[in-house]
């Protein structure tokens, strides 16, 4: 009798562990965004990165996009041939990102700096599709600058700016709100920060006053 109310009470025990595991059921997985590439084929970290990631999955197929026409376009700068050999470079260039400390800051600026590549070199890339994510370069002459700002954007939540100017070039991220778009530095340390009202502007490197800027006219 006494084994038997030993066994009854652990089948008991072990019948309530049981309907404890099950209720705790394991969170669903993070959805997977549409890509240019087949996210069951991704294979680096980065891709799988992308895949997860709502912003940059955006930010791929809008390159893709560029990419693609700029392929046609037979005066881009460089030509066609060079821009596949390019994008080859660069695909493994972006995928390196995986190595680092913060991969998906890495990640962004990659496709950031590509996309004002493309639409730098191609007028067909330029061209205003209304489903395009993505506009620029628009040029900005600052006052203390000698050269202009080159300005690129990418129109995914939070929007993306990437600056290229000499030999410097920075990414920004929109900051919600306020009369002007404003733009700061994803990393708060490099202090950069871009107000933008139209085709004028505000434009403020770290350590530095604050410079006033106005676009120029053209693409």
């Amino acid at each position: 009798m006494k084994m038997s109310t030993a066994l009854f009470a652990s089948l008991l025990a072990a019948s309530a562990t049981a309907g404890v595991h099950a209720a705790k059921k394991a969170p669903p997985p993070p959805p997977v965004y549409k890509t240019s590439f087949d996210c069951t084929r991704a294979s680096t970290s980065v891709e799988k990165l992308i895949c997860r990631d709502p912003q940059l999955a955006q930010m791929d197929i809008e390159l893709n996009r560029l990419y693609q026409l700029a392929l046609t376009d037979e005066h881009s700068v460089p030509p066609p041939k060079k821009v596949e050999t390019d994008q080859l470079f660069w695909i493994d260039s972006r995928n390196q990102c995986g190595a680092g400390a913060d991969a998906r800051s890495c990640t962004v600026q990659r496709y950031a700096e590509r996309a004002y590549q493309l639409r730098q070199g191609s007028a067909i890339a330029r061209t205003r599709d209304p489903s395009r994510l993505s506009d620029g370069p628009v040029n900005f002459r600052c006052t203390g600058l000698n050269s202009t700002v080159a300005a690129t954007y990418f129109h995914v939540q939070p929007a993306i700016l990437f600056l290229k100017w000499a030999d410097t070039s920075v990414m920004l991220s929109q900051v919600p709100g306020g009369s002007a778009t404003l733009y700061t530095s994803a990393d708060p340390r490099t202090n950069y920060r871009f107000w933008q009202d139209g085709n004028q502007a505000l434009f403020q490197p770290p350590g530095a006053g604050q410079l006033s800027c106005i676009a120029e006219s053209g693409d």
